[in-house]
């Protein structure tokens, strides 16, 4: 090992000290023994090992841990303190702006244990509520995690689309004779995007002039198909055509394997026939044009064929906010605000749902200020009739299922969303056991962020969707498409399935702030590839539609 691979070791295990609370002086002993060895002229392992021990700021304690790492190329100590910590944890460290203090804030008052959700953290505003974090710091790590993960050569939807969509203007604006397409993953919709991809006419040797010139790295082009990486690790793929074969390699493109290998067993073109649009391709087959978010199974084709496709939900169908965050708890906004936004976007009523009492990390309401919130928005429906702000309330689900208020206090709420936020480490009979107790419950309106997923970041509790969805048409719970771009749970996967046994779903932005709202737009992009109806979809019923639901779920309770 050579010095900076010690030094690295020192430096590691200082910091992890630190986090778990242990000796200071040890600590600090670590991390001066790491600035001392990188400092040195010398390799440690060229010293004999009494002038490692004699060397300032080392001694024998540290000298013989030196040995240690020289002999077996380990440091025992750090090893066993990696084994203590949740890796995640361990990965703080590569976000600028946090130190072991505060990673030990974070890991043990937050009980965060990744940065994923540390970054969800810090769309929520949980870090205001403790020492050492303010609203710049706060901001600071939020912006540090965003490029960290954009290193990571995975992206949401929300986050590389703009950057796609910037570059597909750029080459066509620089590239006027010719036509550069997006298509792949991006527009299908899916959530998480590892490669942008694009059917283009370019010559390869004009593309890559152009594109090395910039911030692109040349990979390789091989079957007609160019690679190249941007500056943050995106992978960009270019598809070569003629203008002849154009649209469709374009739709081919935009196409799930599983669907293209039905399509191309049904209604496989001739080689000399020349499409101008994608919509001939449908029109010479004899069937309904199939947008891209749709064409992920072979079932879709049966239903273009009789054109029976649904009249998929699109962002003006919504009519209503339902389920966000004031500053009673943890967002930004107060609710007049959060009323004030709503109306200038011309929406109809605001389902405010503040986090439950359960919930310290996030502010949560007890019952003396769940009071007072409810006069504040008495006032507000007063002063800004006819648009209505409804009582609602983010419930905890505990761990026996149960919802963390009094049946009287949960009867003071128009809606109650049920959502699982702590103890997320568990196994399928564990969660199906709280998510179903927790369906059964009268009170329960809707079921939140089924999963408790974060993309990217966390993995969802286990669950058996069916059984879920079945619960849910049984209790008449409404399933929450949770809009935020790092959850999106339910999973467009399953959308169509509660669609068959008929539950109600709802597109919620799980906003903190009003700039929150505009997460809507893509629970909608997941609520189209499940073929989500805006009749299906509580946020898009009107006010008279809603209050009418808001009574049957009243009177489920008695």
């Amino acid at each position: 090992m050579d010095n900076y691979a010690i030094a690295d070791n020192f430096t590691l295990l200082s910091k992890l000290m630190d986090i778990h609370g242990e000796n200071s002086f040890k600590s600090k002993s670590y991390a001066s023994a790491a600035y001392t060895i990188e400092k040195l002229p010398a390799q440690l392992a060229d010293l004999p090992a009494d002038k490692i021990s004699s060397i300032k700021g080392i001694g024998d304690a540290i000298a013989a841990k030196i040995q240690e790492q020289l002999n077996t190329g380990q440091l025992t100590l750090l090893t066993e303190m990696i084994a203590r910590t949740p890796s995640g944890v361990v990965e703080m460290l590569h976000i600028k702006g946090l130190g072991p203090k505060k990673i030990a804030t974070v890991w043990k008052d937050l009980e965060v244990e990744n940065i994923g959700e540390l970054l969800y953290a810090c769309n929520e505003n949980r870090l205001l509520l403790y020492k050492g974090f303010g609203a710049k710091t706060q901001q600071n790590i939020k912006e540090s995690i965003e490029f960290y993960l954009g290193n990571q050569g995975s992206y949401l939807y929300a986050q590389i689309a703009p950057y796609a969509q910037a570059l597909t203007t750029k080459l066509q604006q620089h590239f006027t004779e010719h036509h550069t397409l997006l298509t792949g993953d991006l527009r299908r919709h899916i959530e998480v995007i590892t490669r942008l991809q694009w059917i283009t006419t370019i010559d390869p040797g004009q593309l890559q002039l152009y594109l090395t010139e910039g911030d692109y790295a040349f990979i390789s082009t091989v079957n007609n198909t160019s690679t190249f990486k941007g500056k943050e690790n995106e992978i960009l793929e270019f598809t070569h055509t003629s203008a002849e074969k154009l649209y469709y390699d374009w739709f081919c493109g935009s196409c799930s394997e599983t669907f293209l290998e039905a399509w191309t067993s049904n209604y496989q073109p001739a080689a000399d026939i020349i499409f101008t649009t994608e919509e001939a391709i449908f029109e010479h087959a004899g069937i309904a044009y199939i947008p891209p978010y749709l064409r992920e199974s072979a079932n879709i084709l049966d239903k273009a064929k009789t054109r029976s496709l649904p009249d998929v939900i699109v962002p003006s169908d919504i009519t209503a906010i339902i389920h966000s965050h004031s500053k009673w708890s943890d967002g930004v906004n107060t609710i007049e605000e959060m009323a004030k936004a709503a109306i200038a976007k011309d929406l109809q009523f605001l389902v405010l749902s503040d986090h439950s009492k359960t919930a310290f990390y996030a502010n949560g309401l007890n019952e003396e200020r769940l009071l007072a919130q409810h006069e504040e928005i008495d006032a507000l429906n007063q002063k800004y009739a006819p648009f209505k702000i409804f009582k609602s309330i983010e419930s905890d689900i505990l761990n026996d299922g149960s919802l963390d208020y009094a049946p009287d206090v949960l009867a003071s709420f128009d809606v109650v969303i049920a959502s699982v936020h702590a103890n997320l480490k568990m196994n399928q009979e564990k969660a199906m056991m709280r998510l179903l107790r927790a369906i059964e419950n009268p009170y329960t309106s809707i079921l939140g962020h089924m999963t408790g997923r974060l993309l990217l970041s966390r993995n969802g509790y286990p669950v058996d969707h069916a059984v879920i969805i079945d619960a849910c048409a049984a209790n008449n719970v409404v399933i929450e498409i949770n809009a935020h771009p790092r959850r999106l749970d339910i999973d467009w996967r399953w959308v169509e399935l509660a669609l068959e046994k008929g539950v109600l779903l709802s597109i919620n932005p799980d906003a903190h702030s009003v700039d929150g709202y505009d997460d809507v737009k893509y629970g909608v992009l997941a609520g189209q590839k499940g073929g989500l109806q805006k009749h299906q979809n509580l946020s898009s019923f009107s006010l008279e539609a809603f209050e009418a639901f808001v009574s049957k779920q009243q009177a489920k309770r008695r």
